[in-house]
């Protein structure tokens, strides 16, 4: 017989799923705003690297706290998300929208 998970265990993964799309969100409209700004930055370098920095680490430190001690079937659930944020705003956003906007 098939064990379901119990209702508190669902929660959390459904929880970490629209977690895991915030932080896509987060992450992919703040590089969004990294490449718009980079034809006035002074350094663009440097803000790609801040940025990517920056970034890095909110999701990073966003996924460790939604996998809390160990539970991989939370961090599977936030990974969904976060890609599924990344195919919803490439959709909206993609190359096309860049060339519209020029």
């Amino acid at each position: 017989m098939i064990n379901l998970p119990d209702i508190q265990t669902l929660s959390l993964v459904v929880t970490a799923f629209g977690a895991g799309g915030l932080l896509g969100f987060l992450y992919f409209m703040g590089l969004w705003q990294t490449v718009q700004k980079l034809t006035q930055a002074k350094s663009p370098a440097r803000v790609v690297a801040v940025s990517f920095a920056l970034r890095t680490a909110m999701v990073l430190g966003g996924f460790y706290v939604l996998m809390g001690a160990g539970h991989w079937e939370r961090l599977v659930a936030a990974l969904t998300g976060f890609i599924l944020m990344r195919k919803i705003l490439t959709a909206r956003k993609g190359p096309w929208q860049a060339v519209q906007q020029s």
